[in-house]
This record gives structure tokens, sequence and C-alpha cells, in this order.
């Protein structure tokens, strides 16, 4: 049946909803929470046959846009749509249908469009407007359920209750219910991971997979190989975001209208293939999936990984979101109406909290997206939510809008919940002097919740712990956070420090006890035994853990997407070779096929030409015309394709983002991976998930030094006492030399004396038959003994 004979406009439905809207804005008590309920019913949502539309539409009264040129386009493929194909070109149905305003808003309601689920394919639409010149203009739907082709296309209308209602995880949410909202508490520990890089496969489903074979495997009490432990003893995973991102600046588009009328239109239509690490994202569409994630194009993925992790046998795991409100790419002002920005800034551009409407709208694509299932929520870069004050000229934190988004009330299988919040806050970063002054605590000491997180400073951006002199230049943050840290994230390895690290450079004083090559430097810097050791059974928190450390896979800032500076990040980039790469790893015919296809066989070709490029970078600031001439001057000739203009050298700086992408998926590191660490690290997991009362700060009763004097080394020593009687008795050489043979039982440590002490976890490399009694201690070593306790 023809889209025009298979729809009708539901006019009366339409107005109702126009009319709601103005009786809302009429009677609220305040501007804020009027929009906070017209919200509710924005983007396109199914009600039995009828589907219903809302928009926010502020530039059709900028642009005096009359409502007789304001419709819903409704599109509907003719033939089959795959959305697993990687392109095609598809015939969609057209049909305009009219709306119903009022003021700033935007409704329609049509009855008999399709709504996608799991199996089958929905109709797409969007709000179009018609000026003067016969021009037609699209808003899209920046609260859209399903994106098939990425934030700048036409929404798909997805049936959300559906997903809802077939979700395999009810009985957890059911369990869950009670007369007031539930309220997630901290888990004992975290994994998070890059969806793209975690598996093979790279998708959501692939990831899901993963945890359902591990969980198959578990109940089968098979084997444990050392992949699987890369996954096991985690309370909860910590998904980098999987929001809609940025698309290729300069194309192409994802979906590309070629020819068109009043009632077809074709389409070339290519599935969404960018590579990003996650964060440079347009806010528009953060209620869904980046399409990128998914291989079958459904969001129910999302649902299904949360069923899996919720479902996962002998004990649940929480499944956390991180989010991106505090920014969007500049990208975004062609996927938002420039009522949501409040001006430029570092990242792209502010949005305007204190604009009621956004302030609603963006609270709203926070509490769908949750609605997926998560129990936690980072919140990312929250220092970066600002207004600013005319009054005072100056720009202040929105903390409460930070509290409105810890208060977000969800609902999951009809149980109301409230998710347990961490913030990522370093203010009064970027301030220059951020790392003395920040305390990290604004948001705790700002919060109801005590429940509340925030990242601790071991945790932040700019950690390195294999440049000699780290832990003892870090001591007075050390002794913070064993005052104050129990609701800190704690650990050293994450999406920030892993990346930070490849950009020291090797010229420093670095930790050569670490390992014989950089590239083992590196790597045992973030996953390291001693390190590991003492976030697990001294420091208090929650210790995170990021599976490209602990597989120690590479990382980088990946984004395939700029084209303006994309040669500029590469330059920022280049460093990493150093670290990360080394001549074996580059001849692997699987690695860096691009590069070596634009001509630079071998790493020595691809290391000159990047000796170059950051230098001459910085002196023509940043010319690419400039930079291509001097690099075809060089003598001798640079390796790569021949002659460098400025589209070649996009071409290398996006061939780079590409390469090292799938360079640093954690599939790679399967052979390599040591079961000695991996099983060493799943024990350090289990023993803190044996003594959850670690995440509290240290007592006038516990104990906590460096030996001394120095010597050369730094050895930390940790004696906690647990509510059961229990003692918890650490030492750890951090760096520096070998220590005389002498007994770590026999310091003079309060409450140390005495016997009953049982050795409970030794690093990789301390033998197994070590009990007690003197030892030589060595960089990365430590030990763990107990005594006491039920």
């Amino acid at each position: 049946m023809a889209l025009k004979d298979r729809i009708s406009a539901e006019t009366s439905v339409a107005d109702g909803l126009a009319y709601k809207c103005r009786t809302i804005l009429t009677e609220a008590p305040t501007a804020f929470e009027a929009h906070e309920t017209i919200a509710r019913m924005l983007g396109g949502q199914v009600d039995g046959d009828v589907a219903t539309f809302g928009f926010w539409t502020p530039e059709l009264l900028d642009h005096r846009v009359p409502d007789g040129d304001v419709f819903l386009e409704v599109l509907s493929p003719k033939g089959p749509l795959d959305l697993t194909r990687a392109h095609q070109d598809v015939t969609f149905e057209r049909v305009y249908v009219p709306v119903a305003r009022y003021e700033a808003h935007s409704f329609a309601a049509v009855k008999g469009m399709r709504a996608g689920t799991r199996e089958e394919g929905g109709d797409f639409y969007a709000l179009v407007w018609r000026d003067a010149d016969e021009t037609w203009h699209r808003i899209l739907d920046p609260l859209a359920a399903s994106l098939p082709f990425g934030a700048f296309a036409p929404a798909e209308l997805y049936d959300v209750r559906s997903m809802q209602a077939a979700r395999k995880d009810k009985a957890y949410f059911e369990a869950l219910r009670g007369d007031e909202p539930y309220k997630f508490k901290p888990p004992v520990n975290i994994l998070q991971l890059h969806v793209p890089t975690a598996t093979a496969g790279g998708t959501l489903g692939s990831l899901t997979r993963q945890f359902e074979r591990l969980a198959e495997r578990l109940e089968a009490d098979l084997p444990r190989d050392p992949m699987d432990e890369l996954f096991l003893g985690y309370d909860a995973v910590q998904l980098l975001p999987v929001e809609p991102t940025t698309v290729y600046e300069m194309g192409p588009d994802f979906w590309h209208e070629i020819t068109g009328d009043d009632t077809e239109v074709e389409v070339s239509l290519t599935r969404p293939d960018t590579t990003n690490w996650g964060y440079d994202i347009v806010i528009s569409g953060m209620s869904t999936v980046n399409p990128v994630l998914l291989e079958s194009g459904r969001p129910d993925e999302l649902v299904d990984f949360a069923a899996a992790l919720h479902n996962f046998p002998g004990r649940s795991k929480m499944l956390i979101f991180d989010v991106v409100f505090g920014h969007s790419d500049n990208q975004g002002l062609k996927a938002l109406n420039p009522h949501f920005f409040a001006g430029p800034n570092m990242y792209g551009q502010n949005l305007d909290y204190k604009n009621p409407a956004v302030r609603a709208i963006l609270l709203e694509m926070q509490r769908r997206k949750v609605d997926f299932g998560a129990d936690g929520v980072r919140v990312d870069g929250a220092q970066d939510f600002k207004w600013w004050d005319h009054t005072a000229q100056t720009l202040r934190h929105d903390d409460d809008y930070l509290q409105a988004m810890a208060d977000t009330v969800q609902n999951v299988a009809g149980t109301s919940y409230k998710p347990w919040f961490v913030f990522e806050d370093g203010r009064p970063w970027p301030q220059e002097d951020w790392e003395l002054s920040s305390t990290y605590r604004a948001v705790i000491e700002g919060q109801d919740d005590p429940d509340v997180f925030q990242w601790g400073p071991l945790t932040f951006a700019h950690n390195t712990p294999f440049i000699y002199g780290f832990w003892l230049s870090k001591w007075w943050r050390i002794k913070e956070m064993l005052d104050v840290g129990e609701n800190w994230i704690s650990g050293t390895a994450n999406h920030d420090t892993l990346r930070r690290g490849t950009q020291v450079n090797p010229k420093l004083n670095i930790n050569t006890r670490l390992g014989e090559t950089k590239m083992e430097i590196l790597d045992k810097a973030y996953d390291n035994p001693a390190v590991a050791m003492l976030t697990y059974t001294a420091f208090p928190g929650v210790p995170m853990d990021f599976i490209n450390a602990t597989s120690r896979a590479n990382w980088g800032f990946i984004r395939n997407q700029d084209d303006q500076y994309g040669v500029k990040v590469v330059s920022e980039e280049a460093i990493s070779l150093k670290w990360q790469v080394d001549e074996y790893a580059y001849s692997v015919p699987a690695n860096f096929r691009r590069l070596k296809e634009l001509g630079f066989p071998a790493r020595a070709d691809l290391a000159r030409f990047l000796e170059f490029l950051p230098a001459l970078v910085e002196v023509t600031d940043y010319d690419l015309d400039h930079i291509a001439k001097l690099l075809n001057e060089v003598e001798p000739p640079l390796a790569g394709p021949g002659y460098f203009d400025v589209p070649v050298l996009k071409q290398i700086a996006r061939a780079w983002m590409d390469d090292m992408h799938e360079y640093c998926n954690v599939a790679n590191r399967v052979s390599a991976l040591d079961p000695n660490q991996t099983q060493y690290m799943l024990g350090l997991r289990n023993f803190r998930r044996d003594h959850p009362w670690l995440r509290g700060n240290l007592t006038a009763e516990d104990h906590f030094d460096y030996l001394k004097p120095v010597n050369g080394r730094t050895i930390f020593t940790s004696l906690r006492h647990g509510p059961d009687g229990r003692q918890v008795y650490t030492i750890t050489h951090m760096e520096g030399g070998d220590t005389e043979d002498f007994d770590p039982l026999r310091l003079d440590i309060p409450g140390l004396e005495g016997a009953g002490w049982v050795c409970q976890l030794r690093t990789p490399n301390i033998g197994p038959d070590y009990i007690s009694g003197p030892i030589v201690m060595r960089d990365s070593m430590g030990l763990v003994f107990t005594r006491g306790g039920a």
C-alpha cells in the first residue's frame, strides 16, 4: 500500500497536544517546570496505531514562518532497506503532514506509520518548513529514539515500549521495586571500555556475546583463559560514550539525497562508519545509540547488553553510561537550533543551560538514555557546565544542573530508580594552576546524596607514573585520598591517562626499570602490579580499570572525521609512535595497512615523516600549504605518496586515525596476554570484593607511609583494620632501586607486631613459594598479608 494511502493525519490529536502545551506554559509555577513537562511530549512516540511528534522550534519564530509552511515530513522506503549493508540507494515515498503549533512548539499526529522494532524497520521523519523562495528546510529530532544514519539525518520512528517489554532483565529491575525510587549504591570496582576496540567485532552486539559466552563458561565451570580474566571480577562496566558523534566534515553524508519531489526522494545511504573515541558529540541524538556501534542497526542492542550484565551468573554487574552534556562539537550547530548554544568554547560550543527549554530537553535526553537500563551515570567534564553571570561578568558553575541530573528518576520494567552518579570535575580547570588548586570534591560536597562520587586526583587526566619521582611528587594527593577518598574513583589508568602517557617526551627521566623498551615501559606503567595492588588493597574509593591498559593494548585520541584540524591532531599524536609501535608491531601485515599503502612500508619511513610534521605545524602556525611545500623540499626525500599537497596530508591523517583505531583493538592482544598477570589482577579484584570495607577512608587506627630513608626508591606500607577485626597489610615497591634483604613483617609499624599473618597476594614477579620472611624487593613488587577476622 502506498504511503499516502496507509497514513493519515490525526489533526485533533495534534491540536490537543498544542493546547496541552499552551495550558502547561500558562499554569506551571515556573518556565522550567513547564518545559520539563513539555519535554516528555517531544520526539516521535508510539501509542497504539497513532504516532505523535513534538518539536521545540524557536527558529520558526525567528524566521516568522507561517503555519501553512510547516509540516511533518514522513519518509517510507519503497523497497528493502537493509541497515547492515555498507551502501545502498533507496527510493523513499514522501508525504507532508500538517502540524499544530503553539508559540515555540510544533506537534503532529499520524495514524498508520510503521514503527521500527527489532524485527522490522520503521518509517522516517523530520519537521520541515518552506521559505518565501519555496526552499525547504529540515528540523531534525534531537530526541529521536533511533538514528540509523546518524544525528544529521531523518530519524526512524521506533517502538520503545515494545523494546522495553521484550528486555531480558525485567526480573532484575522488578526485584528492586519499592514504594520509593530505588537508589543504586556504588559498585566495588569498575571496568571501563570503549565499545569499538573492546572486541574484534567492535559493536554492542559483539560485546554482549562476549559477556554471554563468559557467563556460559562460568556456569559450565570451564577453565578460564586470559581473555576471560580480563572481563571477570568487576561489579560494574562503564562504557565510553555511546551517543551519536560528529560525522565527516567534508562528507560523504550517510544520508545523501540525489533527486526528489513532493512524493518521492531517492537517497544514497551509507552505513555510518566513523571511528571516534566517543567524546566528540553533537548533543542531538543523545537519547539513542550511535549507529556505528550497532551491527543490526537496532537500538535494542544496548538493552541486550544491559541484560547480559544484569543477568550475569553469581553476581549481577551494573551498567554505567558515560554522558557528555558539558559541551557540543561545532557540528552541533548544524543539528540543533541556535537557541541551544551560549557561545564558543575550547571544545566547540557551550550550551545555554539557563534557557528553561534547553535545560529541560537536556535532562529529558538523559532520562530517556538511562532508561535503556543503566544503573549508574558518569558525567564527563562536570566543571564545564557553566553559565554567564551578566551582573558579575563572569562564568559560574551550574551546580544546580548537576544536582538535577542526579535527581532524575528513571523507570525500567515498572521500577522507578535513581542511578549512582560519578562526576569528572577538576575545577578550576582549565585555570593554569588547576592541578594544585583542585580539591576534586566540589560536587561531592555540593550535592545531597552521600553516595555521589568524583574522579580522584590519581584518576584524572595528567598522570604519568613512569616518570621517576612520580609517586613521592603525588604524596600530598595520596594523603588526601587516604583522608577523604572514599567517594573518589581510584586507579591511574583510564581513557585520558593512557592517552596522555603516550604524549610524554621519551627524553624525560623515564623509569627504565619498568621495561627494556618504550612499549614495555608504557604497558607496565598503566598495568603495573604494584600500583594495582595499592589501589585494590590499600586505597579507599572505587577502583576503575581501563581494559586497554589491563590488556596492554594501545590507545590514543581517535577521531577520523576532522578535515580542518586532522593533520594538526596527528602531529600532536605523532610522539605516540615512539611509545606504542615498534618495528615488529608495524611490520605485522594487518597493522597500519593504510599508511603502508600510502608509501610508508616500514616504521622508520613513517617515523621520519612524523619527526618533520610536528615541527612544521609549529613553525608555520599550521599553514597546510606551506607545510606541504616544505615537506617536498626535504633531502633526502621523505617516504610517502611521492608528492605532498594538502589533500595528501589530509589523507595521511585519516589513514593514521583509522590504522590506530584498528591497532588499539583489545582482540589484537589475545596471543600476548600474560596469564600470570591476568590471574593476579583477577585475584586483586576478588580480594576487594571480599573486603568491601576497604572503600572507606583510613581511620586513626590505620597506617599508611613510605619507608624512610628513601635511598633512591619509593616503598609504601599500609595497614588497615576491618570492622570484623580483619587486618590487611600491604607493602609495594613503586619505583627505584632494589632493597636490601629484609622482612616486611618486621618493620616498625604500630599494629604489625605479632604472629598470624598470612600472605594472600604477591605480584607475579614474586614466586608463588614465598610465604613470609626476608626478601629483596624490586620495582613493581608487592605483597598483601591478612590476619584475624571472621
